[in-house]
């Protein structure tokens, strides 16, 4: 039953005929994960902690970095360097303090994600990376847990629901993962502000109204949003009969190595050697460190200048992305060069890039500068 506080705070929802005390008891009795406290997770979170969902998982091991501040509006200035789980169930109380919130202060993997997820009615996806995408997939397949999902770039977003009876999964609409560092995350892309708050809003208007069994949700539909143009679309999708997870007959009737299927090169323990590395062209933060004690290295910074203000490792040559092809002739070919951005796929390009034209001792930064910072050189600010 509601007690006489709760007829109060959520009196506008009980004047709803599609909600009224009925509705109200459903969504206090709700129970929903949230995987991701960023831009997507914020509104997400905060409005199903106001709209009286009774029980919130939350699954997040990162902590809060002034970068975030920009569209992550669960987290303040104060929580700089905080455990975002920590703000934002603080944030969330704040809202609303009769809510029950359950942390999970670890990354979502193959080995605890069917045993996190099976605790709760319905999964919110606020991930910004394709391993995590499909293994949140996967598993609310695997359980029969609906999935609302969302996803930004730019100025554009994306949403829908997938893994309910009778529609379609992710993998319905992504068989398979883009390559590694063809589709840039938005440390290196970039996203407005706001966008975020508008397409996790959208989440938790499509998780209420699962709960309420109310409207139309965004099964076998995809809304796509553009912010620029102030303009809205859909398509519409069907379950793919031979889809490998949701299919008639599917082959992927366990959780896997979603690194591996994303094509994300794991990193073994201890120091990294560049020889172990060549066959990908790429160097870990540590090797980097190693290598740059020997003295026989060219660092190639591809970021824009204001990046390079803000972190820089010593000695690194700034030369942004879109000037490289006018300036191969300041590039070495006796040293080894190693390409860096700020997370690793811009100086990947780049290093492609330089390979094509000749240049055969290469080498792309993984994790890019920020990794760095956090591996090797803490003095080193992110952003």
């Amino acid at each position: 039953m509601l007690s006489k506080e709760e007829l109060k705070r959520y009196s506008r929802h009980l004047l709803l005929s599609e909600v009224g005390i009925e509705g109200q008891q459903k969504l206090k009795n709700a129970s929903v994960l949230v995987v991701g406290l960023g831009g997507l997770g914020s509104p997400l979170a905060m409005y199903l902690a106001a709209s009286g969902v009774g029980t919130l998982g939350l699954v997040d091991f990162d902590v809060v970095d002034a970068s975030n501040l920009q569209r992550q509006i669960i987290h303040g200035t104060s929580d700089i360097g905080k455990l975002k789980l920590e703000s934002a169930t603080a944030t969330l109380k704040n809202i609303n303090p009769d809510i029950n919130i359950v942390q999970y202060s670890e990354a979502i993997t193959s080995e605890n994600a069917l045993d996190i997820i099976k605790a709760y009615d319905i999964v919110a996806d606020g991930t910004d990376n394709f391993q995590t995408r499909y293994l949140v997939n996967d598993a609310c397949v695997l359980l029969g847990k609906p999935n609302v999902y969302a996803s930004i770039y730019k100025f554009e977003g994306q949403a829908s629901i997938f893994g309910a009876k009778g529609g379609p999964c992710y993998r319905c609409l992504y068989p398979t993962p883009p390559a590694p560092g063809t589709v840039p995350s938005c440390g290196e892309a970039g996203v407005l502000g706001v966008l975020p708050g508008l397409m996790g809003t959208i989440q938790a208007t499509e998780v209420v109204k699962l709960i309420l069994k109310q409207g139309q949700p965004l099964i076998g539909r995809l809304l796509l949003y553009n912010a620029l143009q102030m303009h809205f679309s859909e398509i519409k999708l069907k379950r793919n009969n031979n889809c490998s997870v949701c299919g008639d007959k599917p082959t992927i009737t366990k959780l896997i190595d979603y690194d591996v299927f994303c094509g994300i090169m794991k990193e073994g323990k201890g120091v990294e050697s560049m020889e172990k590395l060549h066959g990908n062209n790429e160097i870990m933060p540590k090797s980097l460190f190693d290598l740059i004690n020997k003295k026989n290295v060219f660092l190639l910074d591809v970021r824009e200048p204001y990046e390079y203000e803000i972190a820089k490792i010593k000695g690194s040559v700034l030369i942004p992305q879109e000037q490289v092809s006018n300036k191969l002739d300041v590039l070495p070919k006796d040293k080894t060069i190693v390409v860096m951005c700020h997370h690793g796929g811009r100086s990947k390009k780049v290093v492609e890039y330089l390979i094509d034209n000749g240049f055969n001792k290469v080498y792309n930064l993984k994790g890019g500068i920020d990794k760095y910072s956090m591996e090797v050189d803490r003095s080193l600010d992110r952003y």
